[in-house]
């Protein structure tokens, strides 16, 4: 019997199956999938590389006509990009800094009262007087100016319960015949002469005027647009006098 020492001198070993999982069922081999290499994104670099060299060769000016238009192109589409960027930064310090100037920056709601008729006598004192107002044929009844005083008191007193709320008397110059008085000053000037009815420390400084509203639509759209121009928002609530 030969026997083989051991050390340097023995049979090299060997395999007797390749590399895999054997299948007994099948009686073949299951290879196991290499792993694609970490540096396979800087080969595919490379192979795009020697592609456009191989190209550049072959056809330069063509090559270099295309690289030159995808250049400029990124260039446009940056300096696009800065200019939008710019202009949005330079709206958006414009914004804050007008926020400072708006006069009720702190008012949140709005109560609009909607002008029925023009005042046009030279005195105040005869507010509640039909003949102190411009009435068109329809309004020609006993008692019509007093529900205009009334209809204006209702506002202030709304607004004096809410310290949050804008005052707006609304309506344009709406009658020729009336001359350049609009319905919204008229009801301004009204409601001063009757002392803001008790509450003008509280309702004249936050009292104003809408004054092209021709309806009741326009003088909620032309309100709420006044509204934003003098607060600098939208109004959170409105209560409407109409």
């Amino acid at each position: 019997m030969n026997k083989y020492p051991f050390g340097s001198n023995n049979p090299k070993s060997f395999h007797a199956y390749p590399r895999g999982d054997f299948v007994i069922e099948s009686g073949t081999i299951k290879r196991t999938r290499s792993r694609k290499s970490s540096i396979y994104p800087v080969r595919m670099v490379k192979s795009w590389a020697n592609r456009l060299h191989y190209y550049y060769k072959l056809h330069p000016l063509f090559v270099f006509s295309i690289s030159l238009a995808f250049g400029v192109t990124i260039l446009i589409v940056l300096s696009l990009y800065e200019q939008h960027y710019k202009v949005l930064n330079n709206c958006m310090k414009l914004d804050d800094g007008f926020g400072s100037y708006y006069p009720f920056a702190k008012l949140k709601n709005l109560v609009m009262v909607a002008g029925h008729s023009v005042y046009t006598s030279s005195s105040c004192e005869k507010a509640d007087k039909e003949d102190s107002w411009f009435l068109e044929s329809y309004q020609k009844n006993p008692g019509q100016a007093a529900t205009f005083l009334a209809h204006i008191k209702e506002g202030i007193e709304s607004t004096a319960l809410d310290d949050e709320a804008l005052l707006l008397f609304s309506g344009g110059e709406t009658l020729k015949d009336a001359g350049p008085r609009s319905e919204a000053q008229s009801y301004w000037t009204v409601a001063d002469s009757k002392g803001w009815f008790g509450k003008e420390e509280n309702v004249k400084w936050r009292a104003l005027t809408e004054e092209h509203a021709r309806d009741s639509f326009e003088n909620l759209l032309f309100s709420v647009c006044r509204f934003r121009e003098l607060s600098g928002t939208y109004p959170h609530n409105i209560t409407l006098e109409i």
